[in-house]
């Protein structure tokens, strides 16, 4: 079997020596702070409320929409298309029926 070759040491394994010296390494970059979405006297932001509330838009219309798609969505919008014409016939009816009523007493 050939030998592998030494594998390479990793920057925190690399230790100073005269070549590399300590100062020479670069400082960690100053860490940025957290937002949290809400100001230090604990207000939230504008904008962690108005990305709450495109959060919650997005999933009510996404959940709209599986709803929709489904067996059961598709037969409850059937039965609301059908009361909505029967709705629309019964007034049809009424507002005949009401007509002939004022063409007879006159």
């Amino acid at each position: 079997m050939p030998e592998e070759p030494p594998a390479e040491a990793t920057p925190s394994e690399v230790k100073p020596t005269e070549a590399t010296p300590a100062a020479a390494t670069p400082a960690p970059a100053p860490a940025e702070p957290v937002d949290t979405g809400y100001t230090p006297s604990g207000v939230p932001t504008f904008e962690s409320v108005r990305e709450k509330i495109e959060t919650r838009y997005g999933t009510a219309i996404g959940a709209a929409e599986l709803d929709a798609e489904s067996p059961e969505g598709r037969t409850i919008e059937e039965q609301y298309d059908a009361r909505q014409r029967a709705a629309a016939d019964r007034l049809a009816e009424i507002r005949k029926s009401m007509h002939n009523e004022q063409d007879d007493s006159q």
